[in-house]
């Protein structure tokens, strides 16, 4: 016999699962054909002028979404600045200073603003240059539903939701189950570190201190150890210096990022772990035999992360300047 709590968290859970899914029904493509028709078009043509003075800046604007949905969900969060009393996400340990492509979206917003005042999200100005920032580098364009409204706040202590480098298989599963993404979807989407860079800072523990037994990570290719170490000096902790995460094809997304782990080249502990469970590594051998099939998967995964926690309709507010709330 069931009791009445039971039934009550019965209830609760269904209730939830209907507001999320109402949620994600006010994201619609096409959210600004008539209330903005040139948006897509302005904020494609600012990342693409962006990209051609800066070819790493795709991969930036990438990761500032995903950045942006781990934490709060998909509003924008990550763009606001740090006030006297409050440290928000952008400078805590997680993302300063490794974030980049905050001018872009300043120039982006700017522009929106002067062709449709007051009517595009900041948090689907990540969205979309996130989409535009793939298919620049040659992924696969998709539809991008759109319609969140912005946050109003951002806090540093927060960021402890976005996987750190240093994350095993199992904590990787977990942090992404915890915003409702699968382990295919988690393996998918770590393929874009095909692109971008990434500091010396964060695998550094895997070339000269790995644990209490050896200095060097002994899953770490070798040649690929001593090309890095080359890179990130023992003795320079210059916090500025970075290595491709691909280094084959740094501004392509393709699938050289599963092939790199498949020889023990992936970057980063969160990496090279997907070899280690044989799920995940089936998944990274199906992603690198077909580009094809992991650019599609791709597709789902960020539409699908793009969902994450959004406000809509009444919640939230279009941020005038996405460095601050209204």
């Amino acid at each position: 016999m069931c009791s009445n709590n039971i039934i009550i968290s019965f209830i609760g859970l269904v209730l939830l699962a209907c507001c999320l899914s109402n949620v994600e029904a006010q994201l619609q493509v096409g959210f600004y054909q008539s209330t903005c028709p040139p948006a897509e078009f302005i904020i494609m043509n600012e990342v693409f002028s962006a990209f051609q003075a800066n070819n790493g800046i795709a991969a930036g604007l990438v990761r500032l979404h995903f950045h942006d949905c781990f934490v709060r969900g998909c509003e924008g969060s990550v763009l606001i600045d740090s006030t006297t009393g409050n440290m928000a996400e952008k400078d805590s340990p997680a993302n300063f200073p490794s974030l980049r492509g905050f001018e872009v979206v300043d120039t982006i917003k700017n522009a929106l603003e002067t062709a449709c005042p007051g009517v595009v999200s900041c948090a689907d100005i990540l969205a979309y240059a996130a989409r535009d920032s793939l298919l620049i580098t040659g992924g696969i364009g998709y539809d991008v539903p759109a319609g969140r409204k912005d946050g109003t706040v951002s806090l540093a202590s927060e960021t402890i939701d976005l996987p750190p480098p240093t994350f095993n298989v199992a904590q990787l599963t977990q942090n992404f189950a915890n915003k409702g993404l699968t382990l295919e979807e988690m393996v998918t989407l770590s393929g874009t570190h095909t692109i971008g860079r990434s500091h010396c800072t964060s695998f550094r523990n895997r070339l000269y201190s790995f644990n209490a037994t050896v200095s060097q990570d002994p899953s770490l290719d070798a040649t690929y150890a001593a090309q890095l170490k080359l890179s990130c000096p023992q003795a320079n902790n210059d916090p500025n210096l970075v290595v491709p995460m691909n280094p084959g094809s740094p501004n392509v997304a393709d699938v050289g990022y599963f092939v790199d782990v498949l020889n023990n080249r992936g970057l980063f502990t969160s990496d090279q772990t997907l070899l280690t469970n044989q799920s995940t590594l089936a998944q990274v051998i199906q992603n690198a035999q077909d580009p094809f099939l992991w650019g599609n998967k791709l597709i789902a995964a960020m539409v699908k992360m793009g969902k994450v926690g959004v406000l809509t309709g009444n919640a939230g507010q279009i941020r005038l300047n996405c460095r601050a709330p209204n």
